[in-house]
This record gives C-alpha cells, sequence and structure tokens, in this order.
C-alpha cells in the first residue's frame, strides 16, 4: 500500500443482498439491502406490519427467503449448520415462552449449550454468573420461569442471549416489557457489545431510543427499507410522518441535544386528558336496544 492509498473498509459482518420473503403469496419483505459492521449497532424501525420481525428472523437463519442472500462473515448464513450457526449469532425473540418450568437460573444456562464438548465450556459458570447479574437477574436465579413478570421474563432472556458469547446479536423488541430503568440497562450493554466488536440487530418501536443508542436506523415501511443511515439523517419529520400516517415532530433536546421524536398530539381536553383525534368514535355502553353503539367523537 503507498503512503498515499487510503485503508481498505473492513468487510461487513452480516449483509443482506435483495432480500425478498412472502407468506400465503403475501409479500412481507421485499427487495432488502444493507450491511451490519462490526462494532455496529443497527435498529431496525417502522410501523406495525412493517415486516421488523420477518427481516430480522431472516438475517438470523430462522426464516430462508423467497429471494436473496444473507451473508455472515462473508458466508451464506442459511447454509450454516446449526450448531455452527448458534456459535456465530444469537437472537432474542419477541414472545419469551417455554413448555417446562425451568429455573432462571437453568433458562440462562441454556445459553452455553453451543460450546459444549468445547474449550469454552470451561468458562460456563463465569459466563452464567456474570450474563445473570447484567440482565438484572441474579436475585431471581432460582425462580421458575413461568412465575416471572414480563419485563423479568425479558431480562432473563437477555442474560440468555449475553450467556451465549457471540459476536453478532439479534434482538426482538427487547425494551417492550421492560421499565425505563431496564430499557436504559438494556440498550446501554448492547452499546457496549458493540463497542466491544460486537455486530447488533435490534428492533424498537421508541424512535427516541433507536436515535439515543444506534450508529444506523434502517425505516422499513410494507417489507420495504424506506431509509437507511445515520439517525439524524434518517430521522425526519417528513419521513417520518408519512411511514407512521401520522404527524411526528423532531427536535434537539434543549440540554442533552439528543434526538427526541415525539408524535404531534391534539390539544389537552378540559379534564386534562389528551383529546380523540379527529374521526375517533367511542363505544357508548348501551343503546335503546340494550346493545352497544358507536358515536363518533
Amino acid at each position: 500500500m503507498t503512503p498515499d492509498a487510503a485503508p481498505a473498509a473492513a468487510a461487513p459482518v452480516l449483509q443482506a443482498r435483495g432480500v425478498s420473503v412472502s407468506f400465503d403469496g403475501t409479500p412481507i419483505v421485499t427487495d432488502v439491502d444493507f450491511a451490519v459492521h462490526a462494532g455496529q449497532v443497527l435498529a431496525l424501525v417502522g410501523p406495525n406490519g412493517a415486516g421488523k420481525s420477518t427481516l430480522l428472523s431472516v438475517l438470523a437463519g430462522d426464516i430462508e427467503p423467497d429471494a436473496g442472500t444473507v451473508l455472515l462473515n462473508g458466508e451464506d448464513l442459511h447454509r450454516l449448520k446449526l450448531a455452527e450457526l448458534a456459535r456465530r449469532r444469537a437472537v432474542l425473540l419477541q414472545e419469551q415462552r417455554l413448555s417446562f418450568p425451568f429455573s432462571v437460573l437453568d433458562v440462562v444456562t441454556m445459553g452455553r449449550a453451543p460450546w459444549r464438548g468445547r474449550p469454552e465450556e470451561d468458562d460456563d459458570d463465569a459466563v452464567v454468573a456474570l450474563s445473570l447479574e447484567i440482565g438484572d437477574v441474579a436475585h431471581l436465579a432460582p425462580r421458575l420461569f413461568p412465575t416471572l413478570s414480563g419485563g423479568e421474563k425479558g431480562r432473563a432472556s437477555f442474560a440468555r442471549v449475553l450467556a451465549q458469547q457471540t459476536r453478532v446479536l439479534m434482538l426482538d423488541e427487547p425494551t417492550a416489557a421492560l421499565d425505563v430503568r431496564h430499557q436504559e440497562a438494556v440498550l446501554t450493554q448492547a452499546r457496549s457489545q458493540a463497542a466491544a466488536g460486537d455486530a447488533v440487530v435490534v428492533v424498537l418501536h421508541d424512535l427516541s431510543l433507536a436515535a439515543a443508542y444506534a450508529d444506523e436506523v434502517a425505516v422499513l415501511e410494507d417489507g420495504r427499507v424506506r431509509g437507511h443511515g445515520a439517525p439524524r439523517e434518517v430521522f425526519t419529520s417528513a419521513l417520518l410522518s408519512e411511514v407512521y400516517r401520522h404527524p411526528i415532530e423532531v427536535f434537539d433536546h434543549p440540554v442533552t441535544g439528543d434526538l427526541i421524536i415525539l408524535p404531534v398530539r391534539s390539544s389537552a381536553a378540559p379534564t386534562g386528558q389528551a383529546t380523540p383525534p379527529s374521526g375517533a368514535v367511542a363505544l357508548d355502553r348501551t343503546t335503546s336496544s340494550g346493545g352497544p353503539s358507536r358515536a363518533a367523537v
């Protein structure tokens, strides 16, 4: 390399090329292209039904695309054996379900399964203990997983993903059932994983959280990527209002300078409650015939 030559850009850890998926003839994800690099957090955002979870499942290797490919470290992800895939990427699903009453300790320990019979197995106890602590579920270790609250299940499942110790993390709405403190803790940990060289893909509904923690965002609408890039470049009032079909404001926090994204709401009613949007209807309890009726608000 000559002194004036620029260093070559690092190859992406995870790359989607022309990915499309249909269910029963209905397009869910259409011609999606993007790449995720080591040290990067990519947030997938968009309205309900935009294809975020389906796309994440394709990236995870759980759903094979009808067209296109997904490359993991340059290899076709869908041709990797399951054991190898489990050592390369960890997935946190949107719903936390277990058929049997395993303890929280058992659930987090399951994250070590891909390393059984390998030298990494020697680290199981230490990794599980640290993952329980990071997920703030060490005190819940003996509890049966089905008895936990939704937020506690989410944190225990996040701890399991951390215990898997892969270089790619895929998180589907990891903050959905969490309180504010744990939302911040989970995304701070996701950023820490990226700082350590991991690649993180996370589905989020809270746009302000996505702006605060993601290096890049991909805005999906009807299965297509409508915008992809740095949050300040992509999160514009015009694009978000169009995609979410609701007016959205984007502005800087007056003290911290953080990007804040909020829906535009109707002026408050005299009672202090928000006025329903134009065209909203209320369900009356009864009509003259004794059944419910709808009344325009």
